[in-house]
């Protein structure tokens, strides 16, 4: 889908489901990457992921051009446009607009940790630590000993 083809459908859902004319841009933005779209505040403007399309279809880019729509409407008459404000739930909820948009990135893989576990020489004290530990500066915290890396553990 174009940009033109987007704009198109933003002016149309404003004009079917708002019952006003949407008069500023609106496009895709590729940098966009948890949300779903955004509404510019300065500019009037508004931003819609383009993963929102390819992931899920027409019937969820419609529920975010929505979504913006209601920001749009809400901050050009000066009534409470942001997420906590009642108008803008009152506003969700008459043009049956979703307040969150569907996951868009799957979230990453953990990555593994570390573990490194350090001996007293005197006193045979175990440490386990997640960060490296310089044993020529730091000695045991019981007798003052040298400390020696025993094993370096890689933990998911």
């Amino acid at each position: 889908m174009s940009d033109e083809k987007l704009y198109e459908l933003v002016c149309h859902v404003s004009n079917e489901i708002f019952g006003k004319d949407f008069l500023h841009k609106a496009f895709f933005n590729k940098r966009l990457r948890t949300t779903g779209g955004r509404y510019m505040l300065r500019s009037h403007h508004i931003e819609i992921n383009p993963l929102v399309f390819e992931k899920y279809g027409m019937d969820e880019l419609v529920g975010v051009i929505k979504h913006e729509l209601c920001h749009y409407h809400l901050h050009i008459e000066g009534k409470g446009y942001q997420h906590r404000d009642a108008d803008f739930r009152k506003l969700l909820q008459t043009t049956n607009s979703p307040r969150f948009c569907s996951t868009l990135m799957e979230r990453e893989a953990r990555k593994t940790t570390k573990r490194y576990t350090y001996k007293c020489a005197k006193c045979s004290l175990l440490y386990n630590r997640k960060i490296r530990l310089n044993t020529k500066k730091y000695r045991c915290g019981k007798c003052y000993g040298d400390l020696f890396l025993v094993s370096l553990e890689n933990l998911k």
